[in-house]
């Protein structure tokens, strides 16, 4: 059977059940140390040209979605722009061979987007290298499980998770819109946790629902400058960022809640940003589409 994103199966069991290890690692966690591999569609990704000439930027390209939408955009045609904590160098170097093997340009900025500077210093790059953004993937998050409900969320947790997941979204559009042109499209990252919060992850759930909001508004903010906003509401991905965030005892189950009954694979969700990306989704903005294996987002 041919091993690519075309060839039909079923889909609870096109990876393994529930898709995940069982074996922590230190955060921000690396592709590397994990004891079961993610699939970015290193084997199976093929591009049909949907997005040749594009340039985009993805913040947390490094590893896990990130990675996989960088590899789809490159074999589609498009020039890329990783940004990443400067930890995480060596899964970022791995990205840009994968770019730079579909021939195409890779940039690579590390930093905290935490500040507001490193955010304009990312689309600043951007604007050097490609003279323009076409698309902006806003993709880096940053989670920590906690049992213990809201008592064990400390102010400092609270505050990275906004600053990662929504300040960082916001400056990053605020800068880039300016170097958009007619037919660029913002594609944010929130998750099922926006619409089905777990008490595990309360501050992390309510910067997602804060994503789904600003990105409905941005989107019919932006239709006269022609530039459309979308986001990406993803399930139980099995990602570098899900064993350095959470405890073991929740490892060996991840994913098994959604109705597929396994997480998903970075790979399953990078055609859904090609797509939004693309010219084929022009009277598509405003909107949130769930990749979550079934569970429902209203």
């Amino acid at each position: 059977m041919s091993k690519d994103q075309f060839t039909p199966r079923d889909p609870g069991e096109q990876h393994g059940a529930p898709g995940s290890g069982d074996e922590t690692v230190a955060y921000p966690g690396r592709t590397g140390e994990l004891d079961v591999r993610p699939d970015h569609g290193e084997e199976t990704y093929r591009g049909t040209g949907r997005l040749e000439g594009r340039k985009a930027v993805i913040t947390g390209g490094d590893s896990g979605i990130g990675r996989a939408v960088a590899l789809a955009f490159a074999r589609e045609g498009a020039d890329v722009l990783i940004s990443y904590l400067e930890s995480e160098e060596k899964d970022a170097q791995e990205t840009v061979r994968l770019v730079e093997e579909a021939g195409r340009t890779a940039v690579t900025v590390p930093g905290d987007l935490r500040e507001e500077a490193q955010c304009r210093a990312v689309v600043d790059r951007a604007v050097q290298e490609f003279g323009r953004i076409d698309v902006l993937v806003s993709n880096a998050a940053y989670q920590m499980s906690q049992d213990g409900g809201i008592d064990a969320i400390t102010t400092e947790q609270f505050d990275r998770v906004m600053k990662t997941n929504v300040y960082a979204m916001f400056w990053l559009c605020k800068a880039a819109i300016p170097h958009m042109p007619e037919g660029s499209s913002i594609i944010t990252t929130s998750s099922v946790q926006a619409f089905n919060p777990s008490p595990h992850l309360m501050d992390y759930a309510t910067s997602k629902a804060a994503i789904v909001n600003f990105t409905k508004a941005l989107g019919n903010d932006l239709t006269e400058k022609g530039i459309r906003a979308n986001s990406v509401a993803p399930g139980p991905v099995w990602t570098p960022l899900i064993p350095a965030t959470m405890p073991e005892d929740k490892l060996e189950s991840f994913g098994q809640q959604s109705p597929l009954g396994r997480a998903a694979q970075p790979a399953e969700l990078a055609p859904i940003y090609v797509f939004l990306a693309s010219q084929e989704s022009s009277y598509i903005t405003s909107e949130v589409i769930g990749v979550t294996g079934g569970s429902p987002i209203t």
